[in-house]
């Protein structure tokens, strides 16, 4: 007779294989299970007659568990309801297309049947429905498990308000899109010769003549007027006549223009520069032990290999004090081991060795020195020292949606390039610890490495080592989400200053 632990996992083997992307309709469900996954938090309900399948350990508040299944479930409700007859509109097509992984909070979608509604969902999100078979465009490509237009239909038919509200995502749409694509979209129709003079503005805006030229000749060709407007009203984010294939890569740069001048206007200048034996000196006595938990959550996956450890007994949602005991041990051992190769790192910097370079040559050391003492006491698979991830991540609480596991190397490579170009140690400090985040290209131990970071490039310009402390962790997480969600890099940036004067009385001699 199967145990109670048996019984779950072969609940939990019949319902995953029935999902799509860990979504399930109810019908497919056999009642049975239902019940028993419901009741142990491993099926959670959507909306009436849809569930998620999803590991068991969110809190209330947790935001995790929605970001994690958002898309999953809009690929299937829509593949369910309406077959391939419809399409996002042509803002939230563009979002998707630019790299903008934010959870939406309504997704507007255009349907060939059916009549207009409003789908209620977690989380104060939505799915709003309008009919418009003459206008869903005859060929669409699939993101997200999503249907959406191609960027250069997307371009064609968004409104002078979208450049205006969503300056970034339009910037890269632009230089993202073949102009042989929009000029063949443009000619199609005299309706969009209002559309053509404001594209062309718009590429102007954004250093791209040789595109604006490109289209405007390909329609005075066919004979069609237009007039030229800039539908912008922010100057631009990205670098004149910039071009790139990754819209990932385009968005970091984005941010790195748009907060270094907050940066700058609130954080101190650079202290004249010290000694490096005191400044090492000085680093080992303010050396912690009261490392951050990592902001990263893996993932709310059910994975076979968690179905195993359920059916044989080895899988404990309540974790076993010893157990729970061993693992901060050595998650101690090895944020120590990971500050000692840290500070070597530092004695390169401080002789005046490029922190960029150093930071890129020696962060997979220590990631893995982080987490070597987990791998060698058999508490973490030896497959974790890997390096980066290979799949989605989420941060508790945060609105904010890391960038798929595909685009982190090229975005590591991006951020050390900026940083290379960067002249103001306390903006490589800031926005390389913020990045670093926002990127969370590890599984696990983000935090602690976006500090050690930080800390690499405050050296590198005379900054002392800063102590983010734990009592004032909501106001850190709060201040980067700040610059995460809503692109505000002031609070974390007076935030950090605020923790590096601390750590200043921390290390003075007391009298």
């Amino acid at each position: 007779m199967p145990t109670p632990q048996q019984e779950l996992a072969a609940a939990l083997q019949r319902v995953r294989g029935k999902a799509a992307a860990e979504i399930l309709r109810g019908p497919d469900i056999g009642a049975k299970d239902r019940v028993l996954l419901v009741k142990r938090g491993f099926l959670v309900k959507i909306i009436k007659g849809w569930y998620a399948l999803t590991k068991p350990q969110s809190e209330p508040g947790d935001t995790t568990f929605w970001h994690a299944h958002f898309w999953g479930f809009a690929s299937a409700y829509l593949r369910f309801r309406f077959g391939t007859a419809y399409c996002l509109s042509a803002e939230h097509s563009l979002d998707l297309w630019t790299g903008q992984t934010q959870t939406p909070t309504q997704l507007i979608v255009i349907t060939g049947k059916g009549g207009g509604f409003k789908l209620e969902l977690p989380n104060r999100t939505s799915l709003l429905f309008y009919p418009d078979r003459k206008n869903l465009p005859a060929e669409t490509a699939l993101l997200q498990g999503i249907q959406v237009m191609p960027v250069a239909v997307a371009l064609a038919r968004v409104t002078p308000l979208f450049y205006r509200q969503a300056p970034t995502s339009a910037e890269i749409a632009l230089r993202l899109v073949r102009a042989d694509d929009l000029s063949r979209i443009l000619l199609s129709a005299v309706s969009f010769r209002t559309t053509a003079g404001r594209l062309i503005g718009a590429f102007r805006h954004c250093g791209l003549n040789e595109i604006a030229e490109k289209i405007a000749a390909d329609l005075r060709g066919a004979g069609l007027d237009f007039e030229e407007n800039n539908p912008f009203v922010a100057p631009p984010k990205l670098p004149p006549g910039l071009l790139f294939t990754s819209p990932y890569a385009g968005r970091l740069k984005a941010m790195w223009q748009h907060m270094r001048p907050s940066v700058l206007a609130h954080f101190p200048d650079a202290p004249k520069a010290q000694d490096p034996a005191i400044y090492l000196q000085q680093v080992e006595e303010i050396y912690t032990h009261d490392a951050y938990n990592s902001l990263s959550i893996e993932g709310y996956q059910v994975t076979p290999e968690l179905i195993e450890r359920i059916a044989t007994g080895e899988w404990n949602p309540d974790a076993d004090p010893e157990d729970q005991e061993q693992r901060n041990a050595m998650a101690a051992k090895g944020y120590r081991e990971a500050f000692k190769l840290v500070t070597k790192s530092l004695q390169e910097i401080l002789k005046g060795e490029p922190a960029a370079a150093i930071v890129s040559r020696d962060i997979p050391d220590w990631y893995r020195a982080l987490f070597s003492p987990s791998v060698q006491s058999g508490l973490l698979p030896a497959h974790a020292l890997a390096g980066t991830r290979n799949r989605a991540v989420f941060i508790r609480y945060s609105d904010h949606v890391p960038p798929p596991a595909e685009a982190v190397t090229n975005l590591l490579e991006t951020l050390f390039e900026l940083l290379s170009n960067e002249p103001h140690a306390g903006v490589r400090a800031v926005l390389g610890h913020f990045l670093f985040v926002y990127i969370h290209p590890y599984p696990d131990g983000n935090g602690r490495i976006g500090r050690f970071f930080m800390n690499a490039m405050l050296a590198s310009g005379g900054y002392p080592w800063t102590v983010i402390r734990v009592e004032n962790r909501k106001t850190y997480l709060a201040t980067l989400e700040e610059a995460s969600a809503r692109q505000d890099i002031a609070p974390f940036t007076q935030f950090v200053a605020t923790e590096m004067a601390a750590s200043e009385l921390h290390k003075a001699p007391k009298k």
